[in-house]
């Protein structure tokens, strides 16, 4: 996202095609305390190149709601966007003229500053800014263009000349990643067209299909494997409505972005599966009009519909905040605006409390919704006339970054100046001039100055994080949902039935009754063995008594423990089992949940709902889900009744 008069059009286009469509006239406590509001902490202290690459490694992945390096150390994402490869063209007029670029800066669909600066000392920048992380956005269409960049493009990298836009992607994120920096690439755009209401790029398949979205991302994943300080995929950018659709978080058609971002990251990590994960989430909904519903979901679905990927300490959640925007505002101003609140315009403790229910929320401990989120886009103008709410809100929000030790990546990090170092973004962090002279949020006469180095140099967790339990949803309601690695290499185990398996390092933990849903878990995980896994669809397996009279039974056979299921309708078809290292316990007891939730009082998801509406039933934590009862009398529909949950221990 970009703010100024491109936004402000673009949504304003948008309330007006919805206004004509319809007949209408034209967090969590903070383990450091912050700094109070407005003050700055202690200058960061800044890495050199060497220093920053010595400082971590590769691959990250992720403890409850941290993100760790290879060593199991803290690793937080102090990052900024460095934009350009997604394209500047507004959409109109002559593309040759710069005027018809964003802020009037024609990146020519490569990272900004290239023509002006070289590479060496754009990055010496961002290590004085206190940065440890890029942010990469790109177009689709650079993956795929063949036209090499003009030389002006890469004027004072001459090094670039003659290159396609992804073979200077390829240079920057070498140079990036050998002076230390972690990169993330961001899907954001599908053409070079920028930016955002009905521009085209709405979704992850607007103009292109979901299939060529997902293989663009799998050959990137593919390209850059070799180099483990690209540590991960930030799938899609600030996905919205197009002019006739709406996505969806959950519905299991061709807008869903729950099920889009499930197949693109498995397909990524069976590519490689060293990278993160990055899914944000719905950034608009609805027709913005006072009479028509509309708001900015963000991660508040996620509550009830997380995600589950085949490596369960990958996954990573995303939000965007502008002071210009709020919760059913879209950031337009004059026509197309409504009388939402702007995110600018919300006392503290709303601004606090929305930051929380719209993604800070998904950072508490022990819930199937636990992960570390990224607040990858925010930002504001620095220089030129002050703007005396925006100042505000980002002194307010950054402190909340602070007081939350979230992980953060401001916009943009480049832009152009003129030679009186006069921006033409004056949200640019660095600013360059055609001579090269340099401005930055660092130099006098930037507001931003106090609260950017609060917010660098905040005191935060590091050090190592120790290995959390992770709980995590399956969800069948339209089809399969397989993020086991070792069945997905298998031929299908339950033919004509739809079927969930656990990643392969939990077990299967809860059901859902007439749903479903499932629940899994890692918490004291029985170490599997290598021997086949059985899919159990009769009573054979039923020894020690009938724990469930008059029910039919699917129970595991001994020294196994259930990992997934499947049902044909919502009643039980199988049980998949896996075999263990050791024994396990065969006593155990019988939990039903045919009359209510059955879910232990304490232990893990235990304060979320992972089957909204629909009777459960968990496990504790220190057992296993050895059987499942149900029936057909009674107009029980088949649907499981009880669980069979036998100790661990």
């Amino acid at each position: 996202m970009i703010p100024g008069t491109t936004l402000r059009r673009a949504t304003a286009a948008l309330a007006v095609v919805g206004a004509l469509l319809l007949g209408l006239p034209a967090a969590q406590a903070a383990p450091a305390p912050a700094p109070a509001s407005g003050s700055a902490a202690a200058t960061p202290a800044v890495l050199t190149g060497p220093q920053l690459a010595a400082s971590w490694s590769g691959p990250l992945s992720t403890r409850g709601r941290w993100i760790v390096d290879a060593a199991g150390n803290r690793f937080k994402l102090k990052s900024g966007n460095w934009a350009g490869a997604q394209g500047t063209y507004e959409g109109s007029g002559d593309i040759g003229d710069v005027t018809n670029h964003q802020a009037d800066q024609n990146s020519h669909n490569i990272p900004l500053g290239l023509d002006r600066t070289p590479l060496d000392r754009i990055l010496a920048d961002f290590h004085a800014l206190g940065l440890n992380s890029i942010r990469l956005p790109f177009a689709n269409a650079l993956v795929h263009d063949t036209v090499p960049v003009p030389d002006t493009a890469v004027a004072a990298n001459p090094q670039l000349k003659g290159k396609t836009p992804l073979q200077v992607m390829d240079a920057v994120v070498a140079a990036l990643t050998a002076d230390g920096f972690a990169v993330i690439l961001n899907n954001h755009t599908t053409s070079y067209r920028f930016c955002c209401g009905l521009d085209g790029n709405e979704r992850w398949n607007s103009g292109q299909t979901t299939r060529q979205w997902i293989d663009d991302w799998v050959l990137l994943a593919k390209r850059y494997q070799d180099n483990t300080r690209v540590v991960g995929a930030d799938l899609r950018n600030e996905v919205r409505r197009d002019t006739w659709n709406d996505p969806n978080w959950g519905w299991g058609n061709d807008h869903d972005l729950n099920k889009a971002f499930e197949e693109a990251g498995n397909e990524i990590l069976q590519a490689d599966p060293d990278l993160l994960i990055v899914m944000e989430g719905i950034n608009w909904q609805g027709i913005p009009t006072d009479i028509t519903p509309h708001g900015r979901p963000m991660l508040t679905p996620v509550a009830t519909l997380s995600n589950t990927l085949i490596r369960s300490d990958k996954l990573v959640y995303a939000a965007h905040f502008y002071g210009y925007t709020g919760p059913n505002h879209t950031g337009a101003t004059g026509t197309g605006e409504t009388h939402d609140l702007r995110y600018e315009e919300l006392t503290p403790e709303a601004l606090v409390k929305a930051v929380d229910d719209e993604a800070l929320f998904v950072t508490r401990d022990g819930q199937h919704f636990t992960a570390p989120v990224w607040i990858s886009e925010f930002g504001a103008g620095g220089r030129g006339p002050a703007d005396t709410r925006e100042r505000d809100w980002f002194t307010r929000f950054t402190d909340i970054l602070v007081r939350n030790d979230t992980d953060f990546a401001i916009w943009p990090l480049v832009g152009w100046t003129d030679t009186a170092g006069n921006p033409n973004d004056s949200w640019a962090l660095v600013g360059y001039s055609a001579t090269g002279t340099r401005t930055s949020v660092l130099d006098p006469g930037d507001w931003r100055t106090a609260d950017w180095t609060k917010l660098t140099g905040a005191p935060a967790r590091s050090g190592r994080i120790d290995p959390a339990p992770r709980w995590n949803m399956l969800n069948l309601d339209y089809g399969d949902y397989d993020v086991s690695a070792t069945m997905l290499a298998k031929p299908d185990w339950s033919p004509g039935n739809r079927k969930g398996n656990c990643p392969d390092t939990q077990r299967l933990a809860g059901l859902g009754r007439s749903d479903s849903r499932g629940l899994c878990t890692d918490v004291g995980q029985p170490a599997k063995a290598s021997g086949a896994w059985t899919t159990v669809t009769d009573e054979r397996y039923v020894t020690g008594g009938d724990w469930a009279s008059g029910y039919n039974k699917l129970q595991c056979p001994d020294r196994t423990f259930a990992v997934g299921y499947s049902v044909k309708s919502n009643a039980m078809a199988a049980l998949l089992c896996a075999p263990a290292t050791t024994a396990l316990p065969t006593g155990g007891r019988v939990l039903w949940f045919d009359h209510g939730d059955n879910r232990p009082a304490t232990g893990g998801s235990t304060a979320s709902d992972w089957a909204p509406g629909y009777y459960k039933g968990q496990c504790a934590d220190g057992e296993y889900l050895a059987g499942v009862a149900y029936t057909w009398k009674w107009n029980h529909g088949g649907v499981p009744d009880a669980l069979l949950c036998r100790p661990l221990t």
